[in-house]
């Protein structure tokens, strides 16, 4: 199901047939380096699964994206599950050739405005690896300010913390 689309992109709920398509993705050592690594085809069919249930059960979750000239999957961008003071946290990861091409950004405000508009979402928090520039620069871009550092069991590091208020319409 089409989420919503930008200039160049279209974002769509994920399928249980994307996994091969993920893997180019989240079974990248590269892609994932900030990320806690590349995981199995196992371990990505069970995160597939995961944002499939979120989806139906909080409506929103991590999407496809797509680009719409040749309907080539880019990457995912969209939401993990709501984080301490946050509504959702936003997160994108985008396979190694479409790099530094303004996807990541496109992506994340078409999500943003659809957190927004659709969901009724105020507050979102990001996490970024403090080694990973290029996705703090995203964040920046898309107007979410840095608010600290934050101690990760999961990554065994402090990671830097943004956070983005979203107005709601009307606001």
């Amino acid at each position: 199901m089409k989420i919503t689309e930008t200039e160049r992109l279209i974002l769509r709920t994920l399928e249980v047939n994307d996994l091969d398509a993920l893997m180019d993705i989240w079974g990248s050592d590269e892609v994932m380096k900030y990320c806690g690594g590349a995981g199995t085809r196992e371990q990505e069919l069970r995160s597939l699964q995961y944002y499939i249930d979120m989806q139906k059960e909080r409506g929103f979750s991590s999407y496809l994206v797509i680009h719409k000239d040749t309907l080539k999957v880019l990457g995912v961008c969209g939401f993990n599950p709501p984080h301490e003071e946050y509504d959702a946290e936003l997160m994108y990861h985008f396979a190694k050739p479409h790099w530094g091409k303004g996807y990541a950004k496109e992506a994340a405000k078409g999500c943003l405005a659809y957190a927004k508009e659709k969901l009724g979402l105020r507050r979102i928090g990001a996490f970024v690896d403090p080694k990973n520039t290029a996705s703090k620069r995203i964040l920046e871009k898309n107007g979410f300010r840095f608010i600290g550092k934050k101690w990760f069991e999961d990554t065994k590091q402090d990671e830097l913390c943004f956070e983005l208020e979203l107005e709601r319409p009307g606001e």
